[in-house]
């Protein structure tokens, strides 16, 4: 699936605004650099958005909103002329080059302002791919500048650091921290620390007079900095488990961010939720399921809530692991070429299986959802699904922006186009509005509630055919 571009499927934020460039040196035009990204930027559109594109859409849109940013920022009586886009598309890319090389020779030095030409030279080559994306009138097509692109890759892939390897929140009561999860075979996992339990002290310090008075980004600032170091050093945990504290010494590792959380609740419903479909997230569930397996689990919640997407391939990971043969997703191109992508043949046994969504679960969550559902491995609860059912392709350039393209669109197994119209589940249960939720706890999430409902009596119903 990574075929030049990364194929992804998640809801990501559409660029409204040109981003600001630093300063580089001096140029009069056009560099080579940004000649290449513009004409590249032309060529990937052209050939890869996922239905035909209006040529002179796209000059119109490349004028206009080189003009718009312009005006924004300081050049009043900014004028182009009209552009005139033929059937040639390398005589396109040559009449793209010299128009945008001449406002940049016009414009560059007024729009650069303080931070100096090439910047300013650097800003409208920017403007001009991004008229020329929004052309289309497509959401999902857009420019990324270098720090929206690194953010889109950190999302996805990860962030590394030095740490124990658990996640957490602030118990209201006692202000102790709350483990809710901890990444399996981490650093506070070979320890011994389990979900669950209450930390309250770290390397002696009691963690409510620490964060006594704070707001919660300090609070938070505060723990991260004592549970975060560099890789091989200690720090002691104070563990308060059923009212019998124990002292436990975690040798911080290499942390990567998780994008799967799973833990066992009553009735031996495994939980698991995912956060994002990421480069890692089908060995993080392997390892998910693995746990939950060995601790007993009967059925599994598998919860794709505010999940909005993420790598096609992470999508067909995770639905494999529930579905054992046959077609996960199909693929269709601006060609009209369809790819069916079937289940890999790495299903774990059969188990009774509800799948939690909402408006916010998108793109590959909606691949995975709608597999299960029609595959009939799984019941879907919860609300209606976003509705995003096409591909987005990501194309770097050379100074680290890129541009992300819709390229397909996707079928579930049964055919379904679920763009613009969403999956909806079996069981309908909605979240009471101003409610406080903490999700992952039966008590207050009654979504997850009736989930567990469900499954116990699937659970049930197996037991008594035994």
């Amino acid at each position: 699936m990574f075929l030049g571009a990364a194929l992804v499927l998640s809801l990501g934020t559409a660029s409204t605004a040109v981003p600001a460039a630093g300063a580089q040196a001096s140029a009069p035009a056009l560099s080579p650099n940004e000649a290449s990204e513009l004409t590249t930027s032309y060529a990937h559109l052209t050939t890869e958005y996922y239905k035909k594109v209006d040529r002179q859409a796209v000059f119109d849109g490349v004028r206009n909103t080189i003009v718009a940013y312009l005006r924004a920022n300081g050049v009043a009586n900014a004028t182009l002329p009209a552009l005139q886009a033929s059937d040639d598309d390398a005589s396109n890319e040559r009449e793209l080059e010299h128009a945008v090389s001449g406002a940049v020779a016009t414009y560059a030095a007024k729009a650069g302002g303080k931070s100096g030409v090439a910047a300013g030279a650097t800003n409208i080559t920017y403007a001009a791919i991004s008229g020329a994306l929004a052309s289309v009138k497509d959401k999902y097509t857009v420019f990324l500048s270098p720090k929206e692109y690194a953010e889109i890759n950190e999302s996805l892939d990860g962030t590394h650091f030095g740490g124990v390897g658990l996640a957490y929140d602030v118990d209201a009561k006692t202000k102790d921290i709350h483990v809710q999860n901890v990444i399996p075979d981490g650093p506070a996992d070979r320890a011994g620390v389990l979900s669950e339990d209450l930390i309250t002290q770290i390397n002696g310090r009691s963690v409510p007079e620490l964060i006594a008075g704070k707001a919660l980004e300090a609070q938070t600032k505060i723990i991260q900095g004592l549970l975060r170091g560099e890789p091989g050093t200690k720090v002691t945990l104070t563990i308060d488990r059923a009212d019998k504290p124990e002292s436990v010494v975690v040798t911080r590792a290499t942390i990567q961010s998780p994008s799967v959380f799973a833990r066992l609740l009553p009735s031996g419903i495994g939980w698991v939720q995912l956060s994002v479909f990421g480069a890692d997230t089908g060995h993080e569930l392997d390892a998910a399921l693995r746990r939950l397996d060995a601790q007993g689990a009967k059925a599994y919640i598998l919860d794709l809530r505010y999940n909005g997407g993420g790598y096609v391939n992470a999508a067909i990971d995770v639905s494999s692991k529930f579905i054992s043969s046959g077609p996960i997703v199909t693929v269709e191109s601006r060609a009209g070429t369809d790819t069916e992508y079937d289940a890999e043949d790495t299903a774990i046994a059969p188990r009774p299986l509800a799948v939690l969504v909402n408006h916010y679960s998108a793109s590959a969550s909606e691949i995975t959802a709608g597999a299960i559902q029609d595959s009939g491995v799984g019941e879907i609860i919860g609300t209606r699904t976003y509705g995003k059912g096409v591909v987005q392709s990501v194309f770097p350039l050379g100074d680290g922006s890129a541009v992300k393209i819709t390229s397909a669109r996707y079928l579930t197994p049964h055919g379904r186009d679920i763009n613009s119209i969403g999956i909806q589940p079996e069981i309908v249960s909605e979240l009471p509005k101003d409610a406080h939720v903490k999700f992952g706890d039966p008590t207050t999430d009654v979504q997850l509630g009736a989930a567990i409902t469900y499954l116990q009596s699937r659970i049930a119903a197996r037991t008594s055919n035994q």
